[in-house]
């Protein structure tokens, strides 16, 4: 479990600071940064993997609370690690759109449980079928 949950972290810390980085390129082109600048890009890479690297993992795969619960967390943890993101990006930017804060938490929350719809019906299908070929 540790094992699997510390690549997922470097994973997804690589290829979040690839992206960012990326993105930054591609639309702050002439503009010049500070170095310290790099350690807010790798604060939001550090965020993104211990969101989805780390946490979304642990909750769906290994922890035993009930899906409601799953929800309401993996949703809050979520809107909390991309506002923190937003800010360490731009505190102009995070102060744009901090008045959206309820509404992003609400859509999130429905967004997840549709995730959590369709993964609990792709995952049951799975597990029948494979019972259905153990006894077969």
């Amino acid at each position: 479990m540790i094992a699997n949950l510390k690549h997922s972290f470097f994973q997804v810390f690589t290829l979040t600071s690839l992206w960012v980085t990326l993105l930054i390129t591609l639309f702050f082109k002439d503009q010049t940064i500070q170095m310290g600048y790099l350690w807010n890009l790798a604060g939001i890479a550090f965020i993104a993997a211990v969101i989805f690297g780390v946490m979304y993992d642990a909750l769906w795969n290994y922890f035993t609370l009930k899906p409601i619960w799953n929800i309401v967390i993996s949703s809050t943890i979520n809107i909390l690690g991309g506002t923190a993101g937003v800010w360490l990006f731009s505190e102009e930017m995070f102060y744009f759109i901090a008045p959206w804060f309820p509404g992003m938490w609400l859509l999130s929350i429905v967004l997840h449980i549709i995730a959590f719809y369709f993964y609990a019906r792709m995952d049951s299908k799975k597990k029948a079928e494979e019972l259905n070929k153990i006894l077969k």
